[in-house]
């Protein structure tokens, strides 16, 4: 259990006024039951990360804390897409292909997208920030603490976390609430790599910082 230092940190860190939840990729064609990638969205699954997101979306939609989908996306012509790694030319001979206006690119169920969501598209690339739109409108949203989701953790989780770092952000991370191939690299990325640079932590840590406090608890406050 985290102690009582550490709860406060994380609900300062947190707060909604400054924060922004960003859900990586996590979209039918990669994370539903049709995924191009039915390895990913399996363990997106049977870990339960692809729940905890749909946990955390619905918290930050009560909370008041901005939610962010980022979606990646392609032509059927493919125009403007890399094809400068094995990953890209992998990706153009699956059998399910992230076509923009597809259901392939919908926000994946249990996740639920509400009006007052952002939904920023990417073309191009291996990260949710560069060369996107997510930084500029993460500056007008007068966003500090990225809480960041999603998959995989394979590339463009910690993509999203490093750009986030050098952007000057500061990042979060549910280490419960990514996913990755095979399921045991998920925690020695986070151990190894993301530990050194977000701040790692638990859906239901998350959940707790946002809790808002009962009448009677506040009432009971001294002044």
């Amino acid at each position: 259990m985290p102690s009582r230092e550490s709860h406060e940190r994380l609900t300062a860190l947190l707060d909604p006024a400054t924060t922004v939840l960003l859900t990586v990729e996590c979209q039918q064609g990669v994370v539903g039951p049709d995924s191009a990638l039915p390895e990913l969205a399996a363990a997106a699954r049977s870990s339960g990360a692809l729940a905890n997101i749909a946990r955390l979306v619905a918290a930050a939609h009560e909370s008041g804390v901005q939610v962010m989908h980022a979606v990646a996306e392609s032509r059927p012509d493919g125009r403007g897409g890399n094809r400068n790694a094995r990953l890209f030319h992998a990706a153009a001979r699956l059998p399910v292909q992230q076509h923009t206006g597809s259901t392939a690119v919908r926000v994946a169920p249990p996740i639920e997208v509400a009006d007052e969501d952002l939904v920023v598209r990417r073309l191009h690339g291996l990260s949710p920030l560069a060369g996107t739109d997510v930084d500029p409108l993460l500056r007008n949203l007068g966003c500090r603490t990225l809480l960041v989701t999603g998959v995989s953790a394979n590339i463009a989780i910690p993509n999203a976390v490093f750009d986030a770092v050098n952007l000057g952000y500061t990042a979060v991370v549910p280490a419960d609430a990514i996913a990755g191939v095979p399921a045991e690299y998920t925690p020695a990325m986070v151990r190894n790599t993301l530990a050194l640079v977000a701040t790692v932590t638990t859906t239901d840590a998350v959940l707790g910082a946002w809790k808002r406090p009962s009448r009677q608890g506040a009432a009971a406050t001294p002044a």
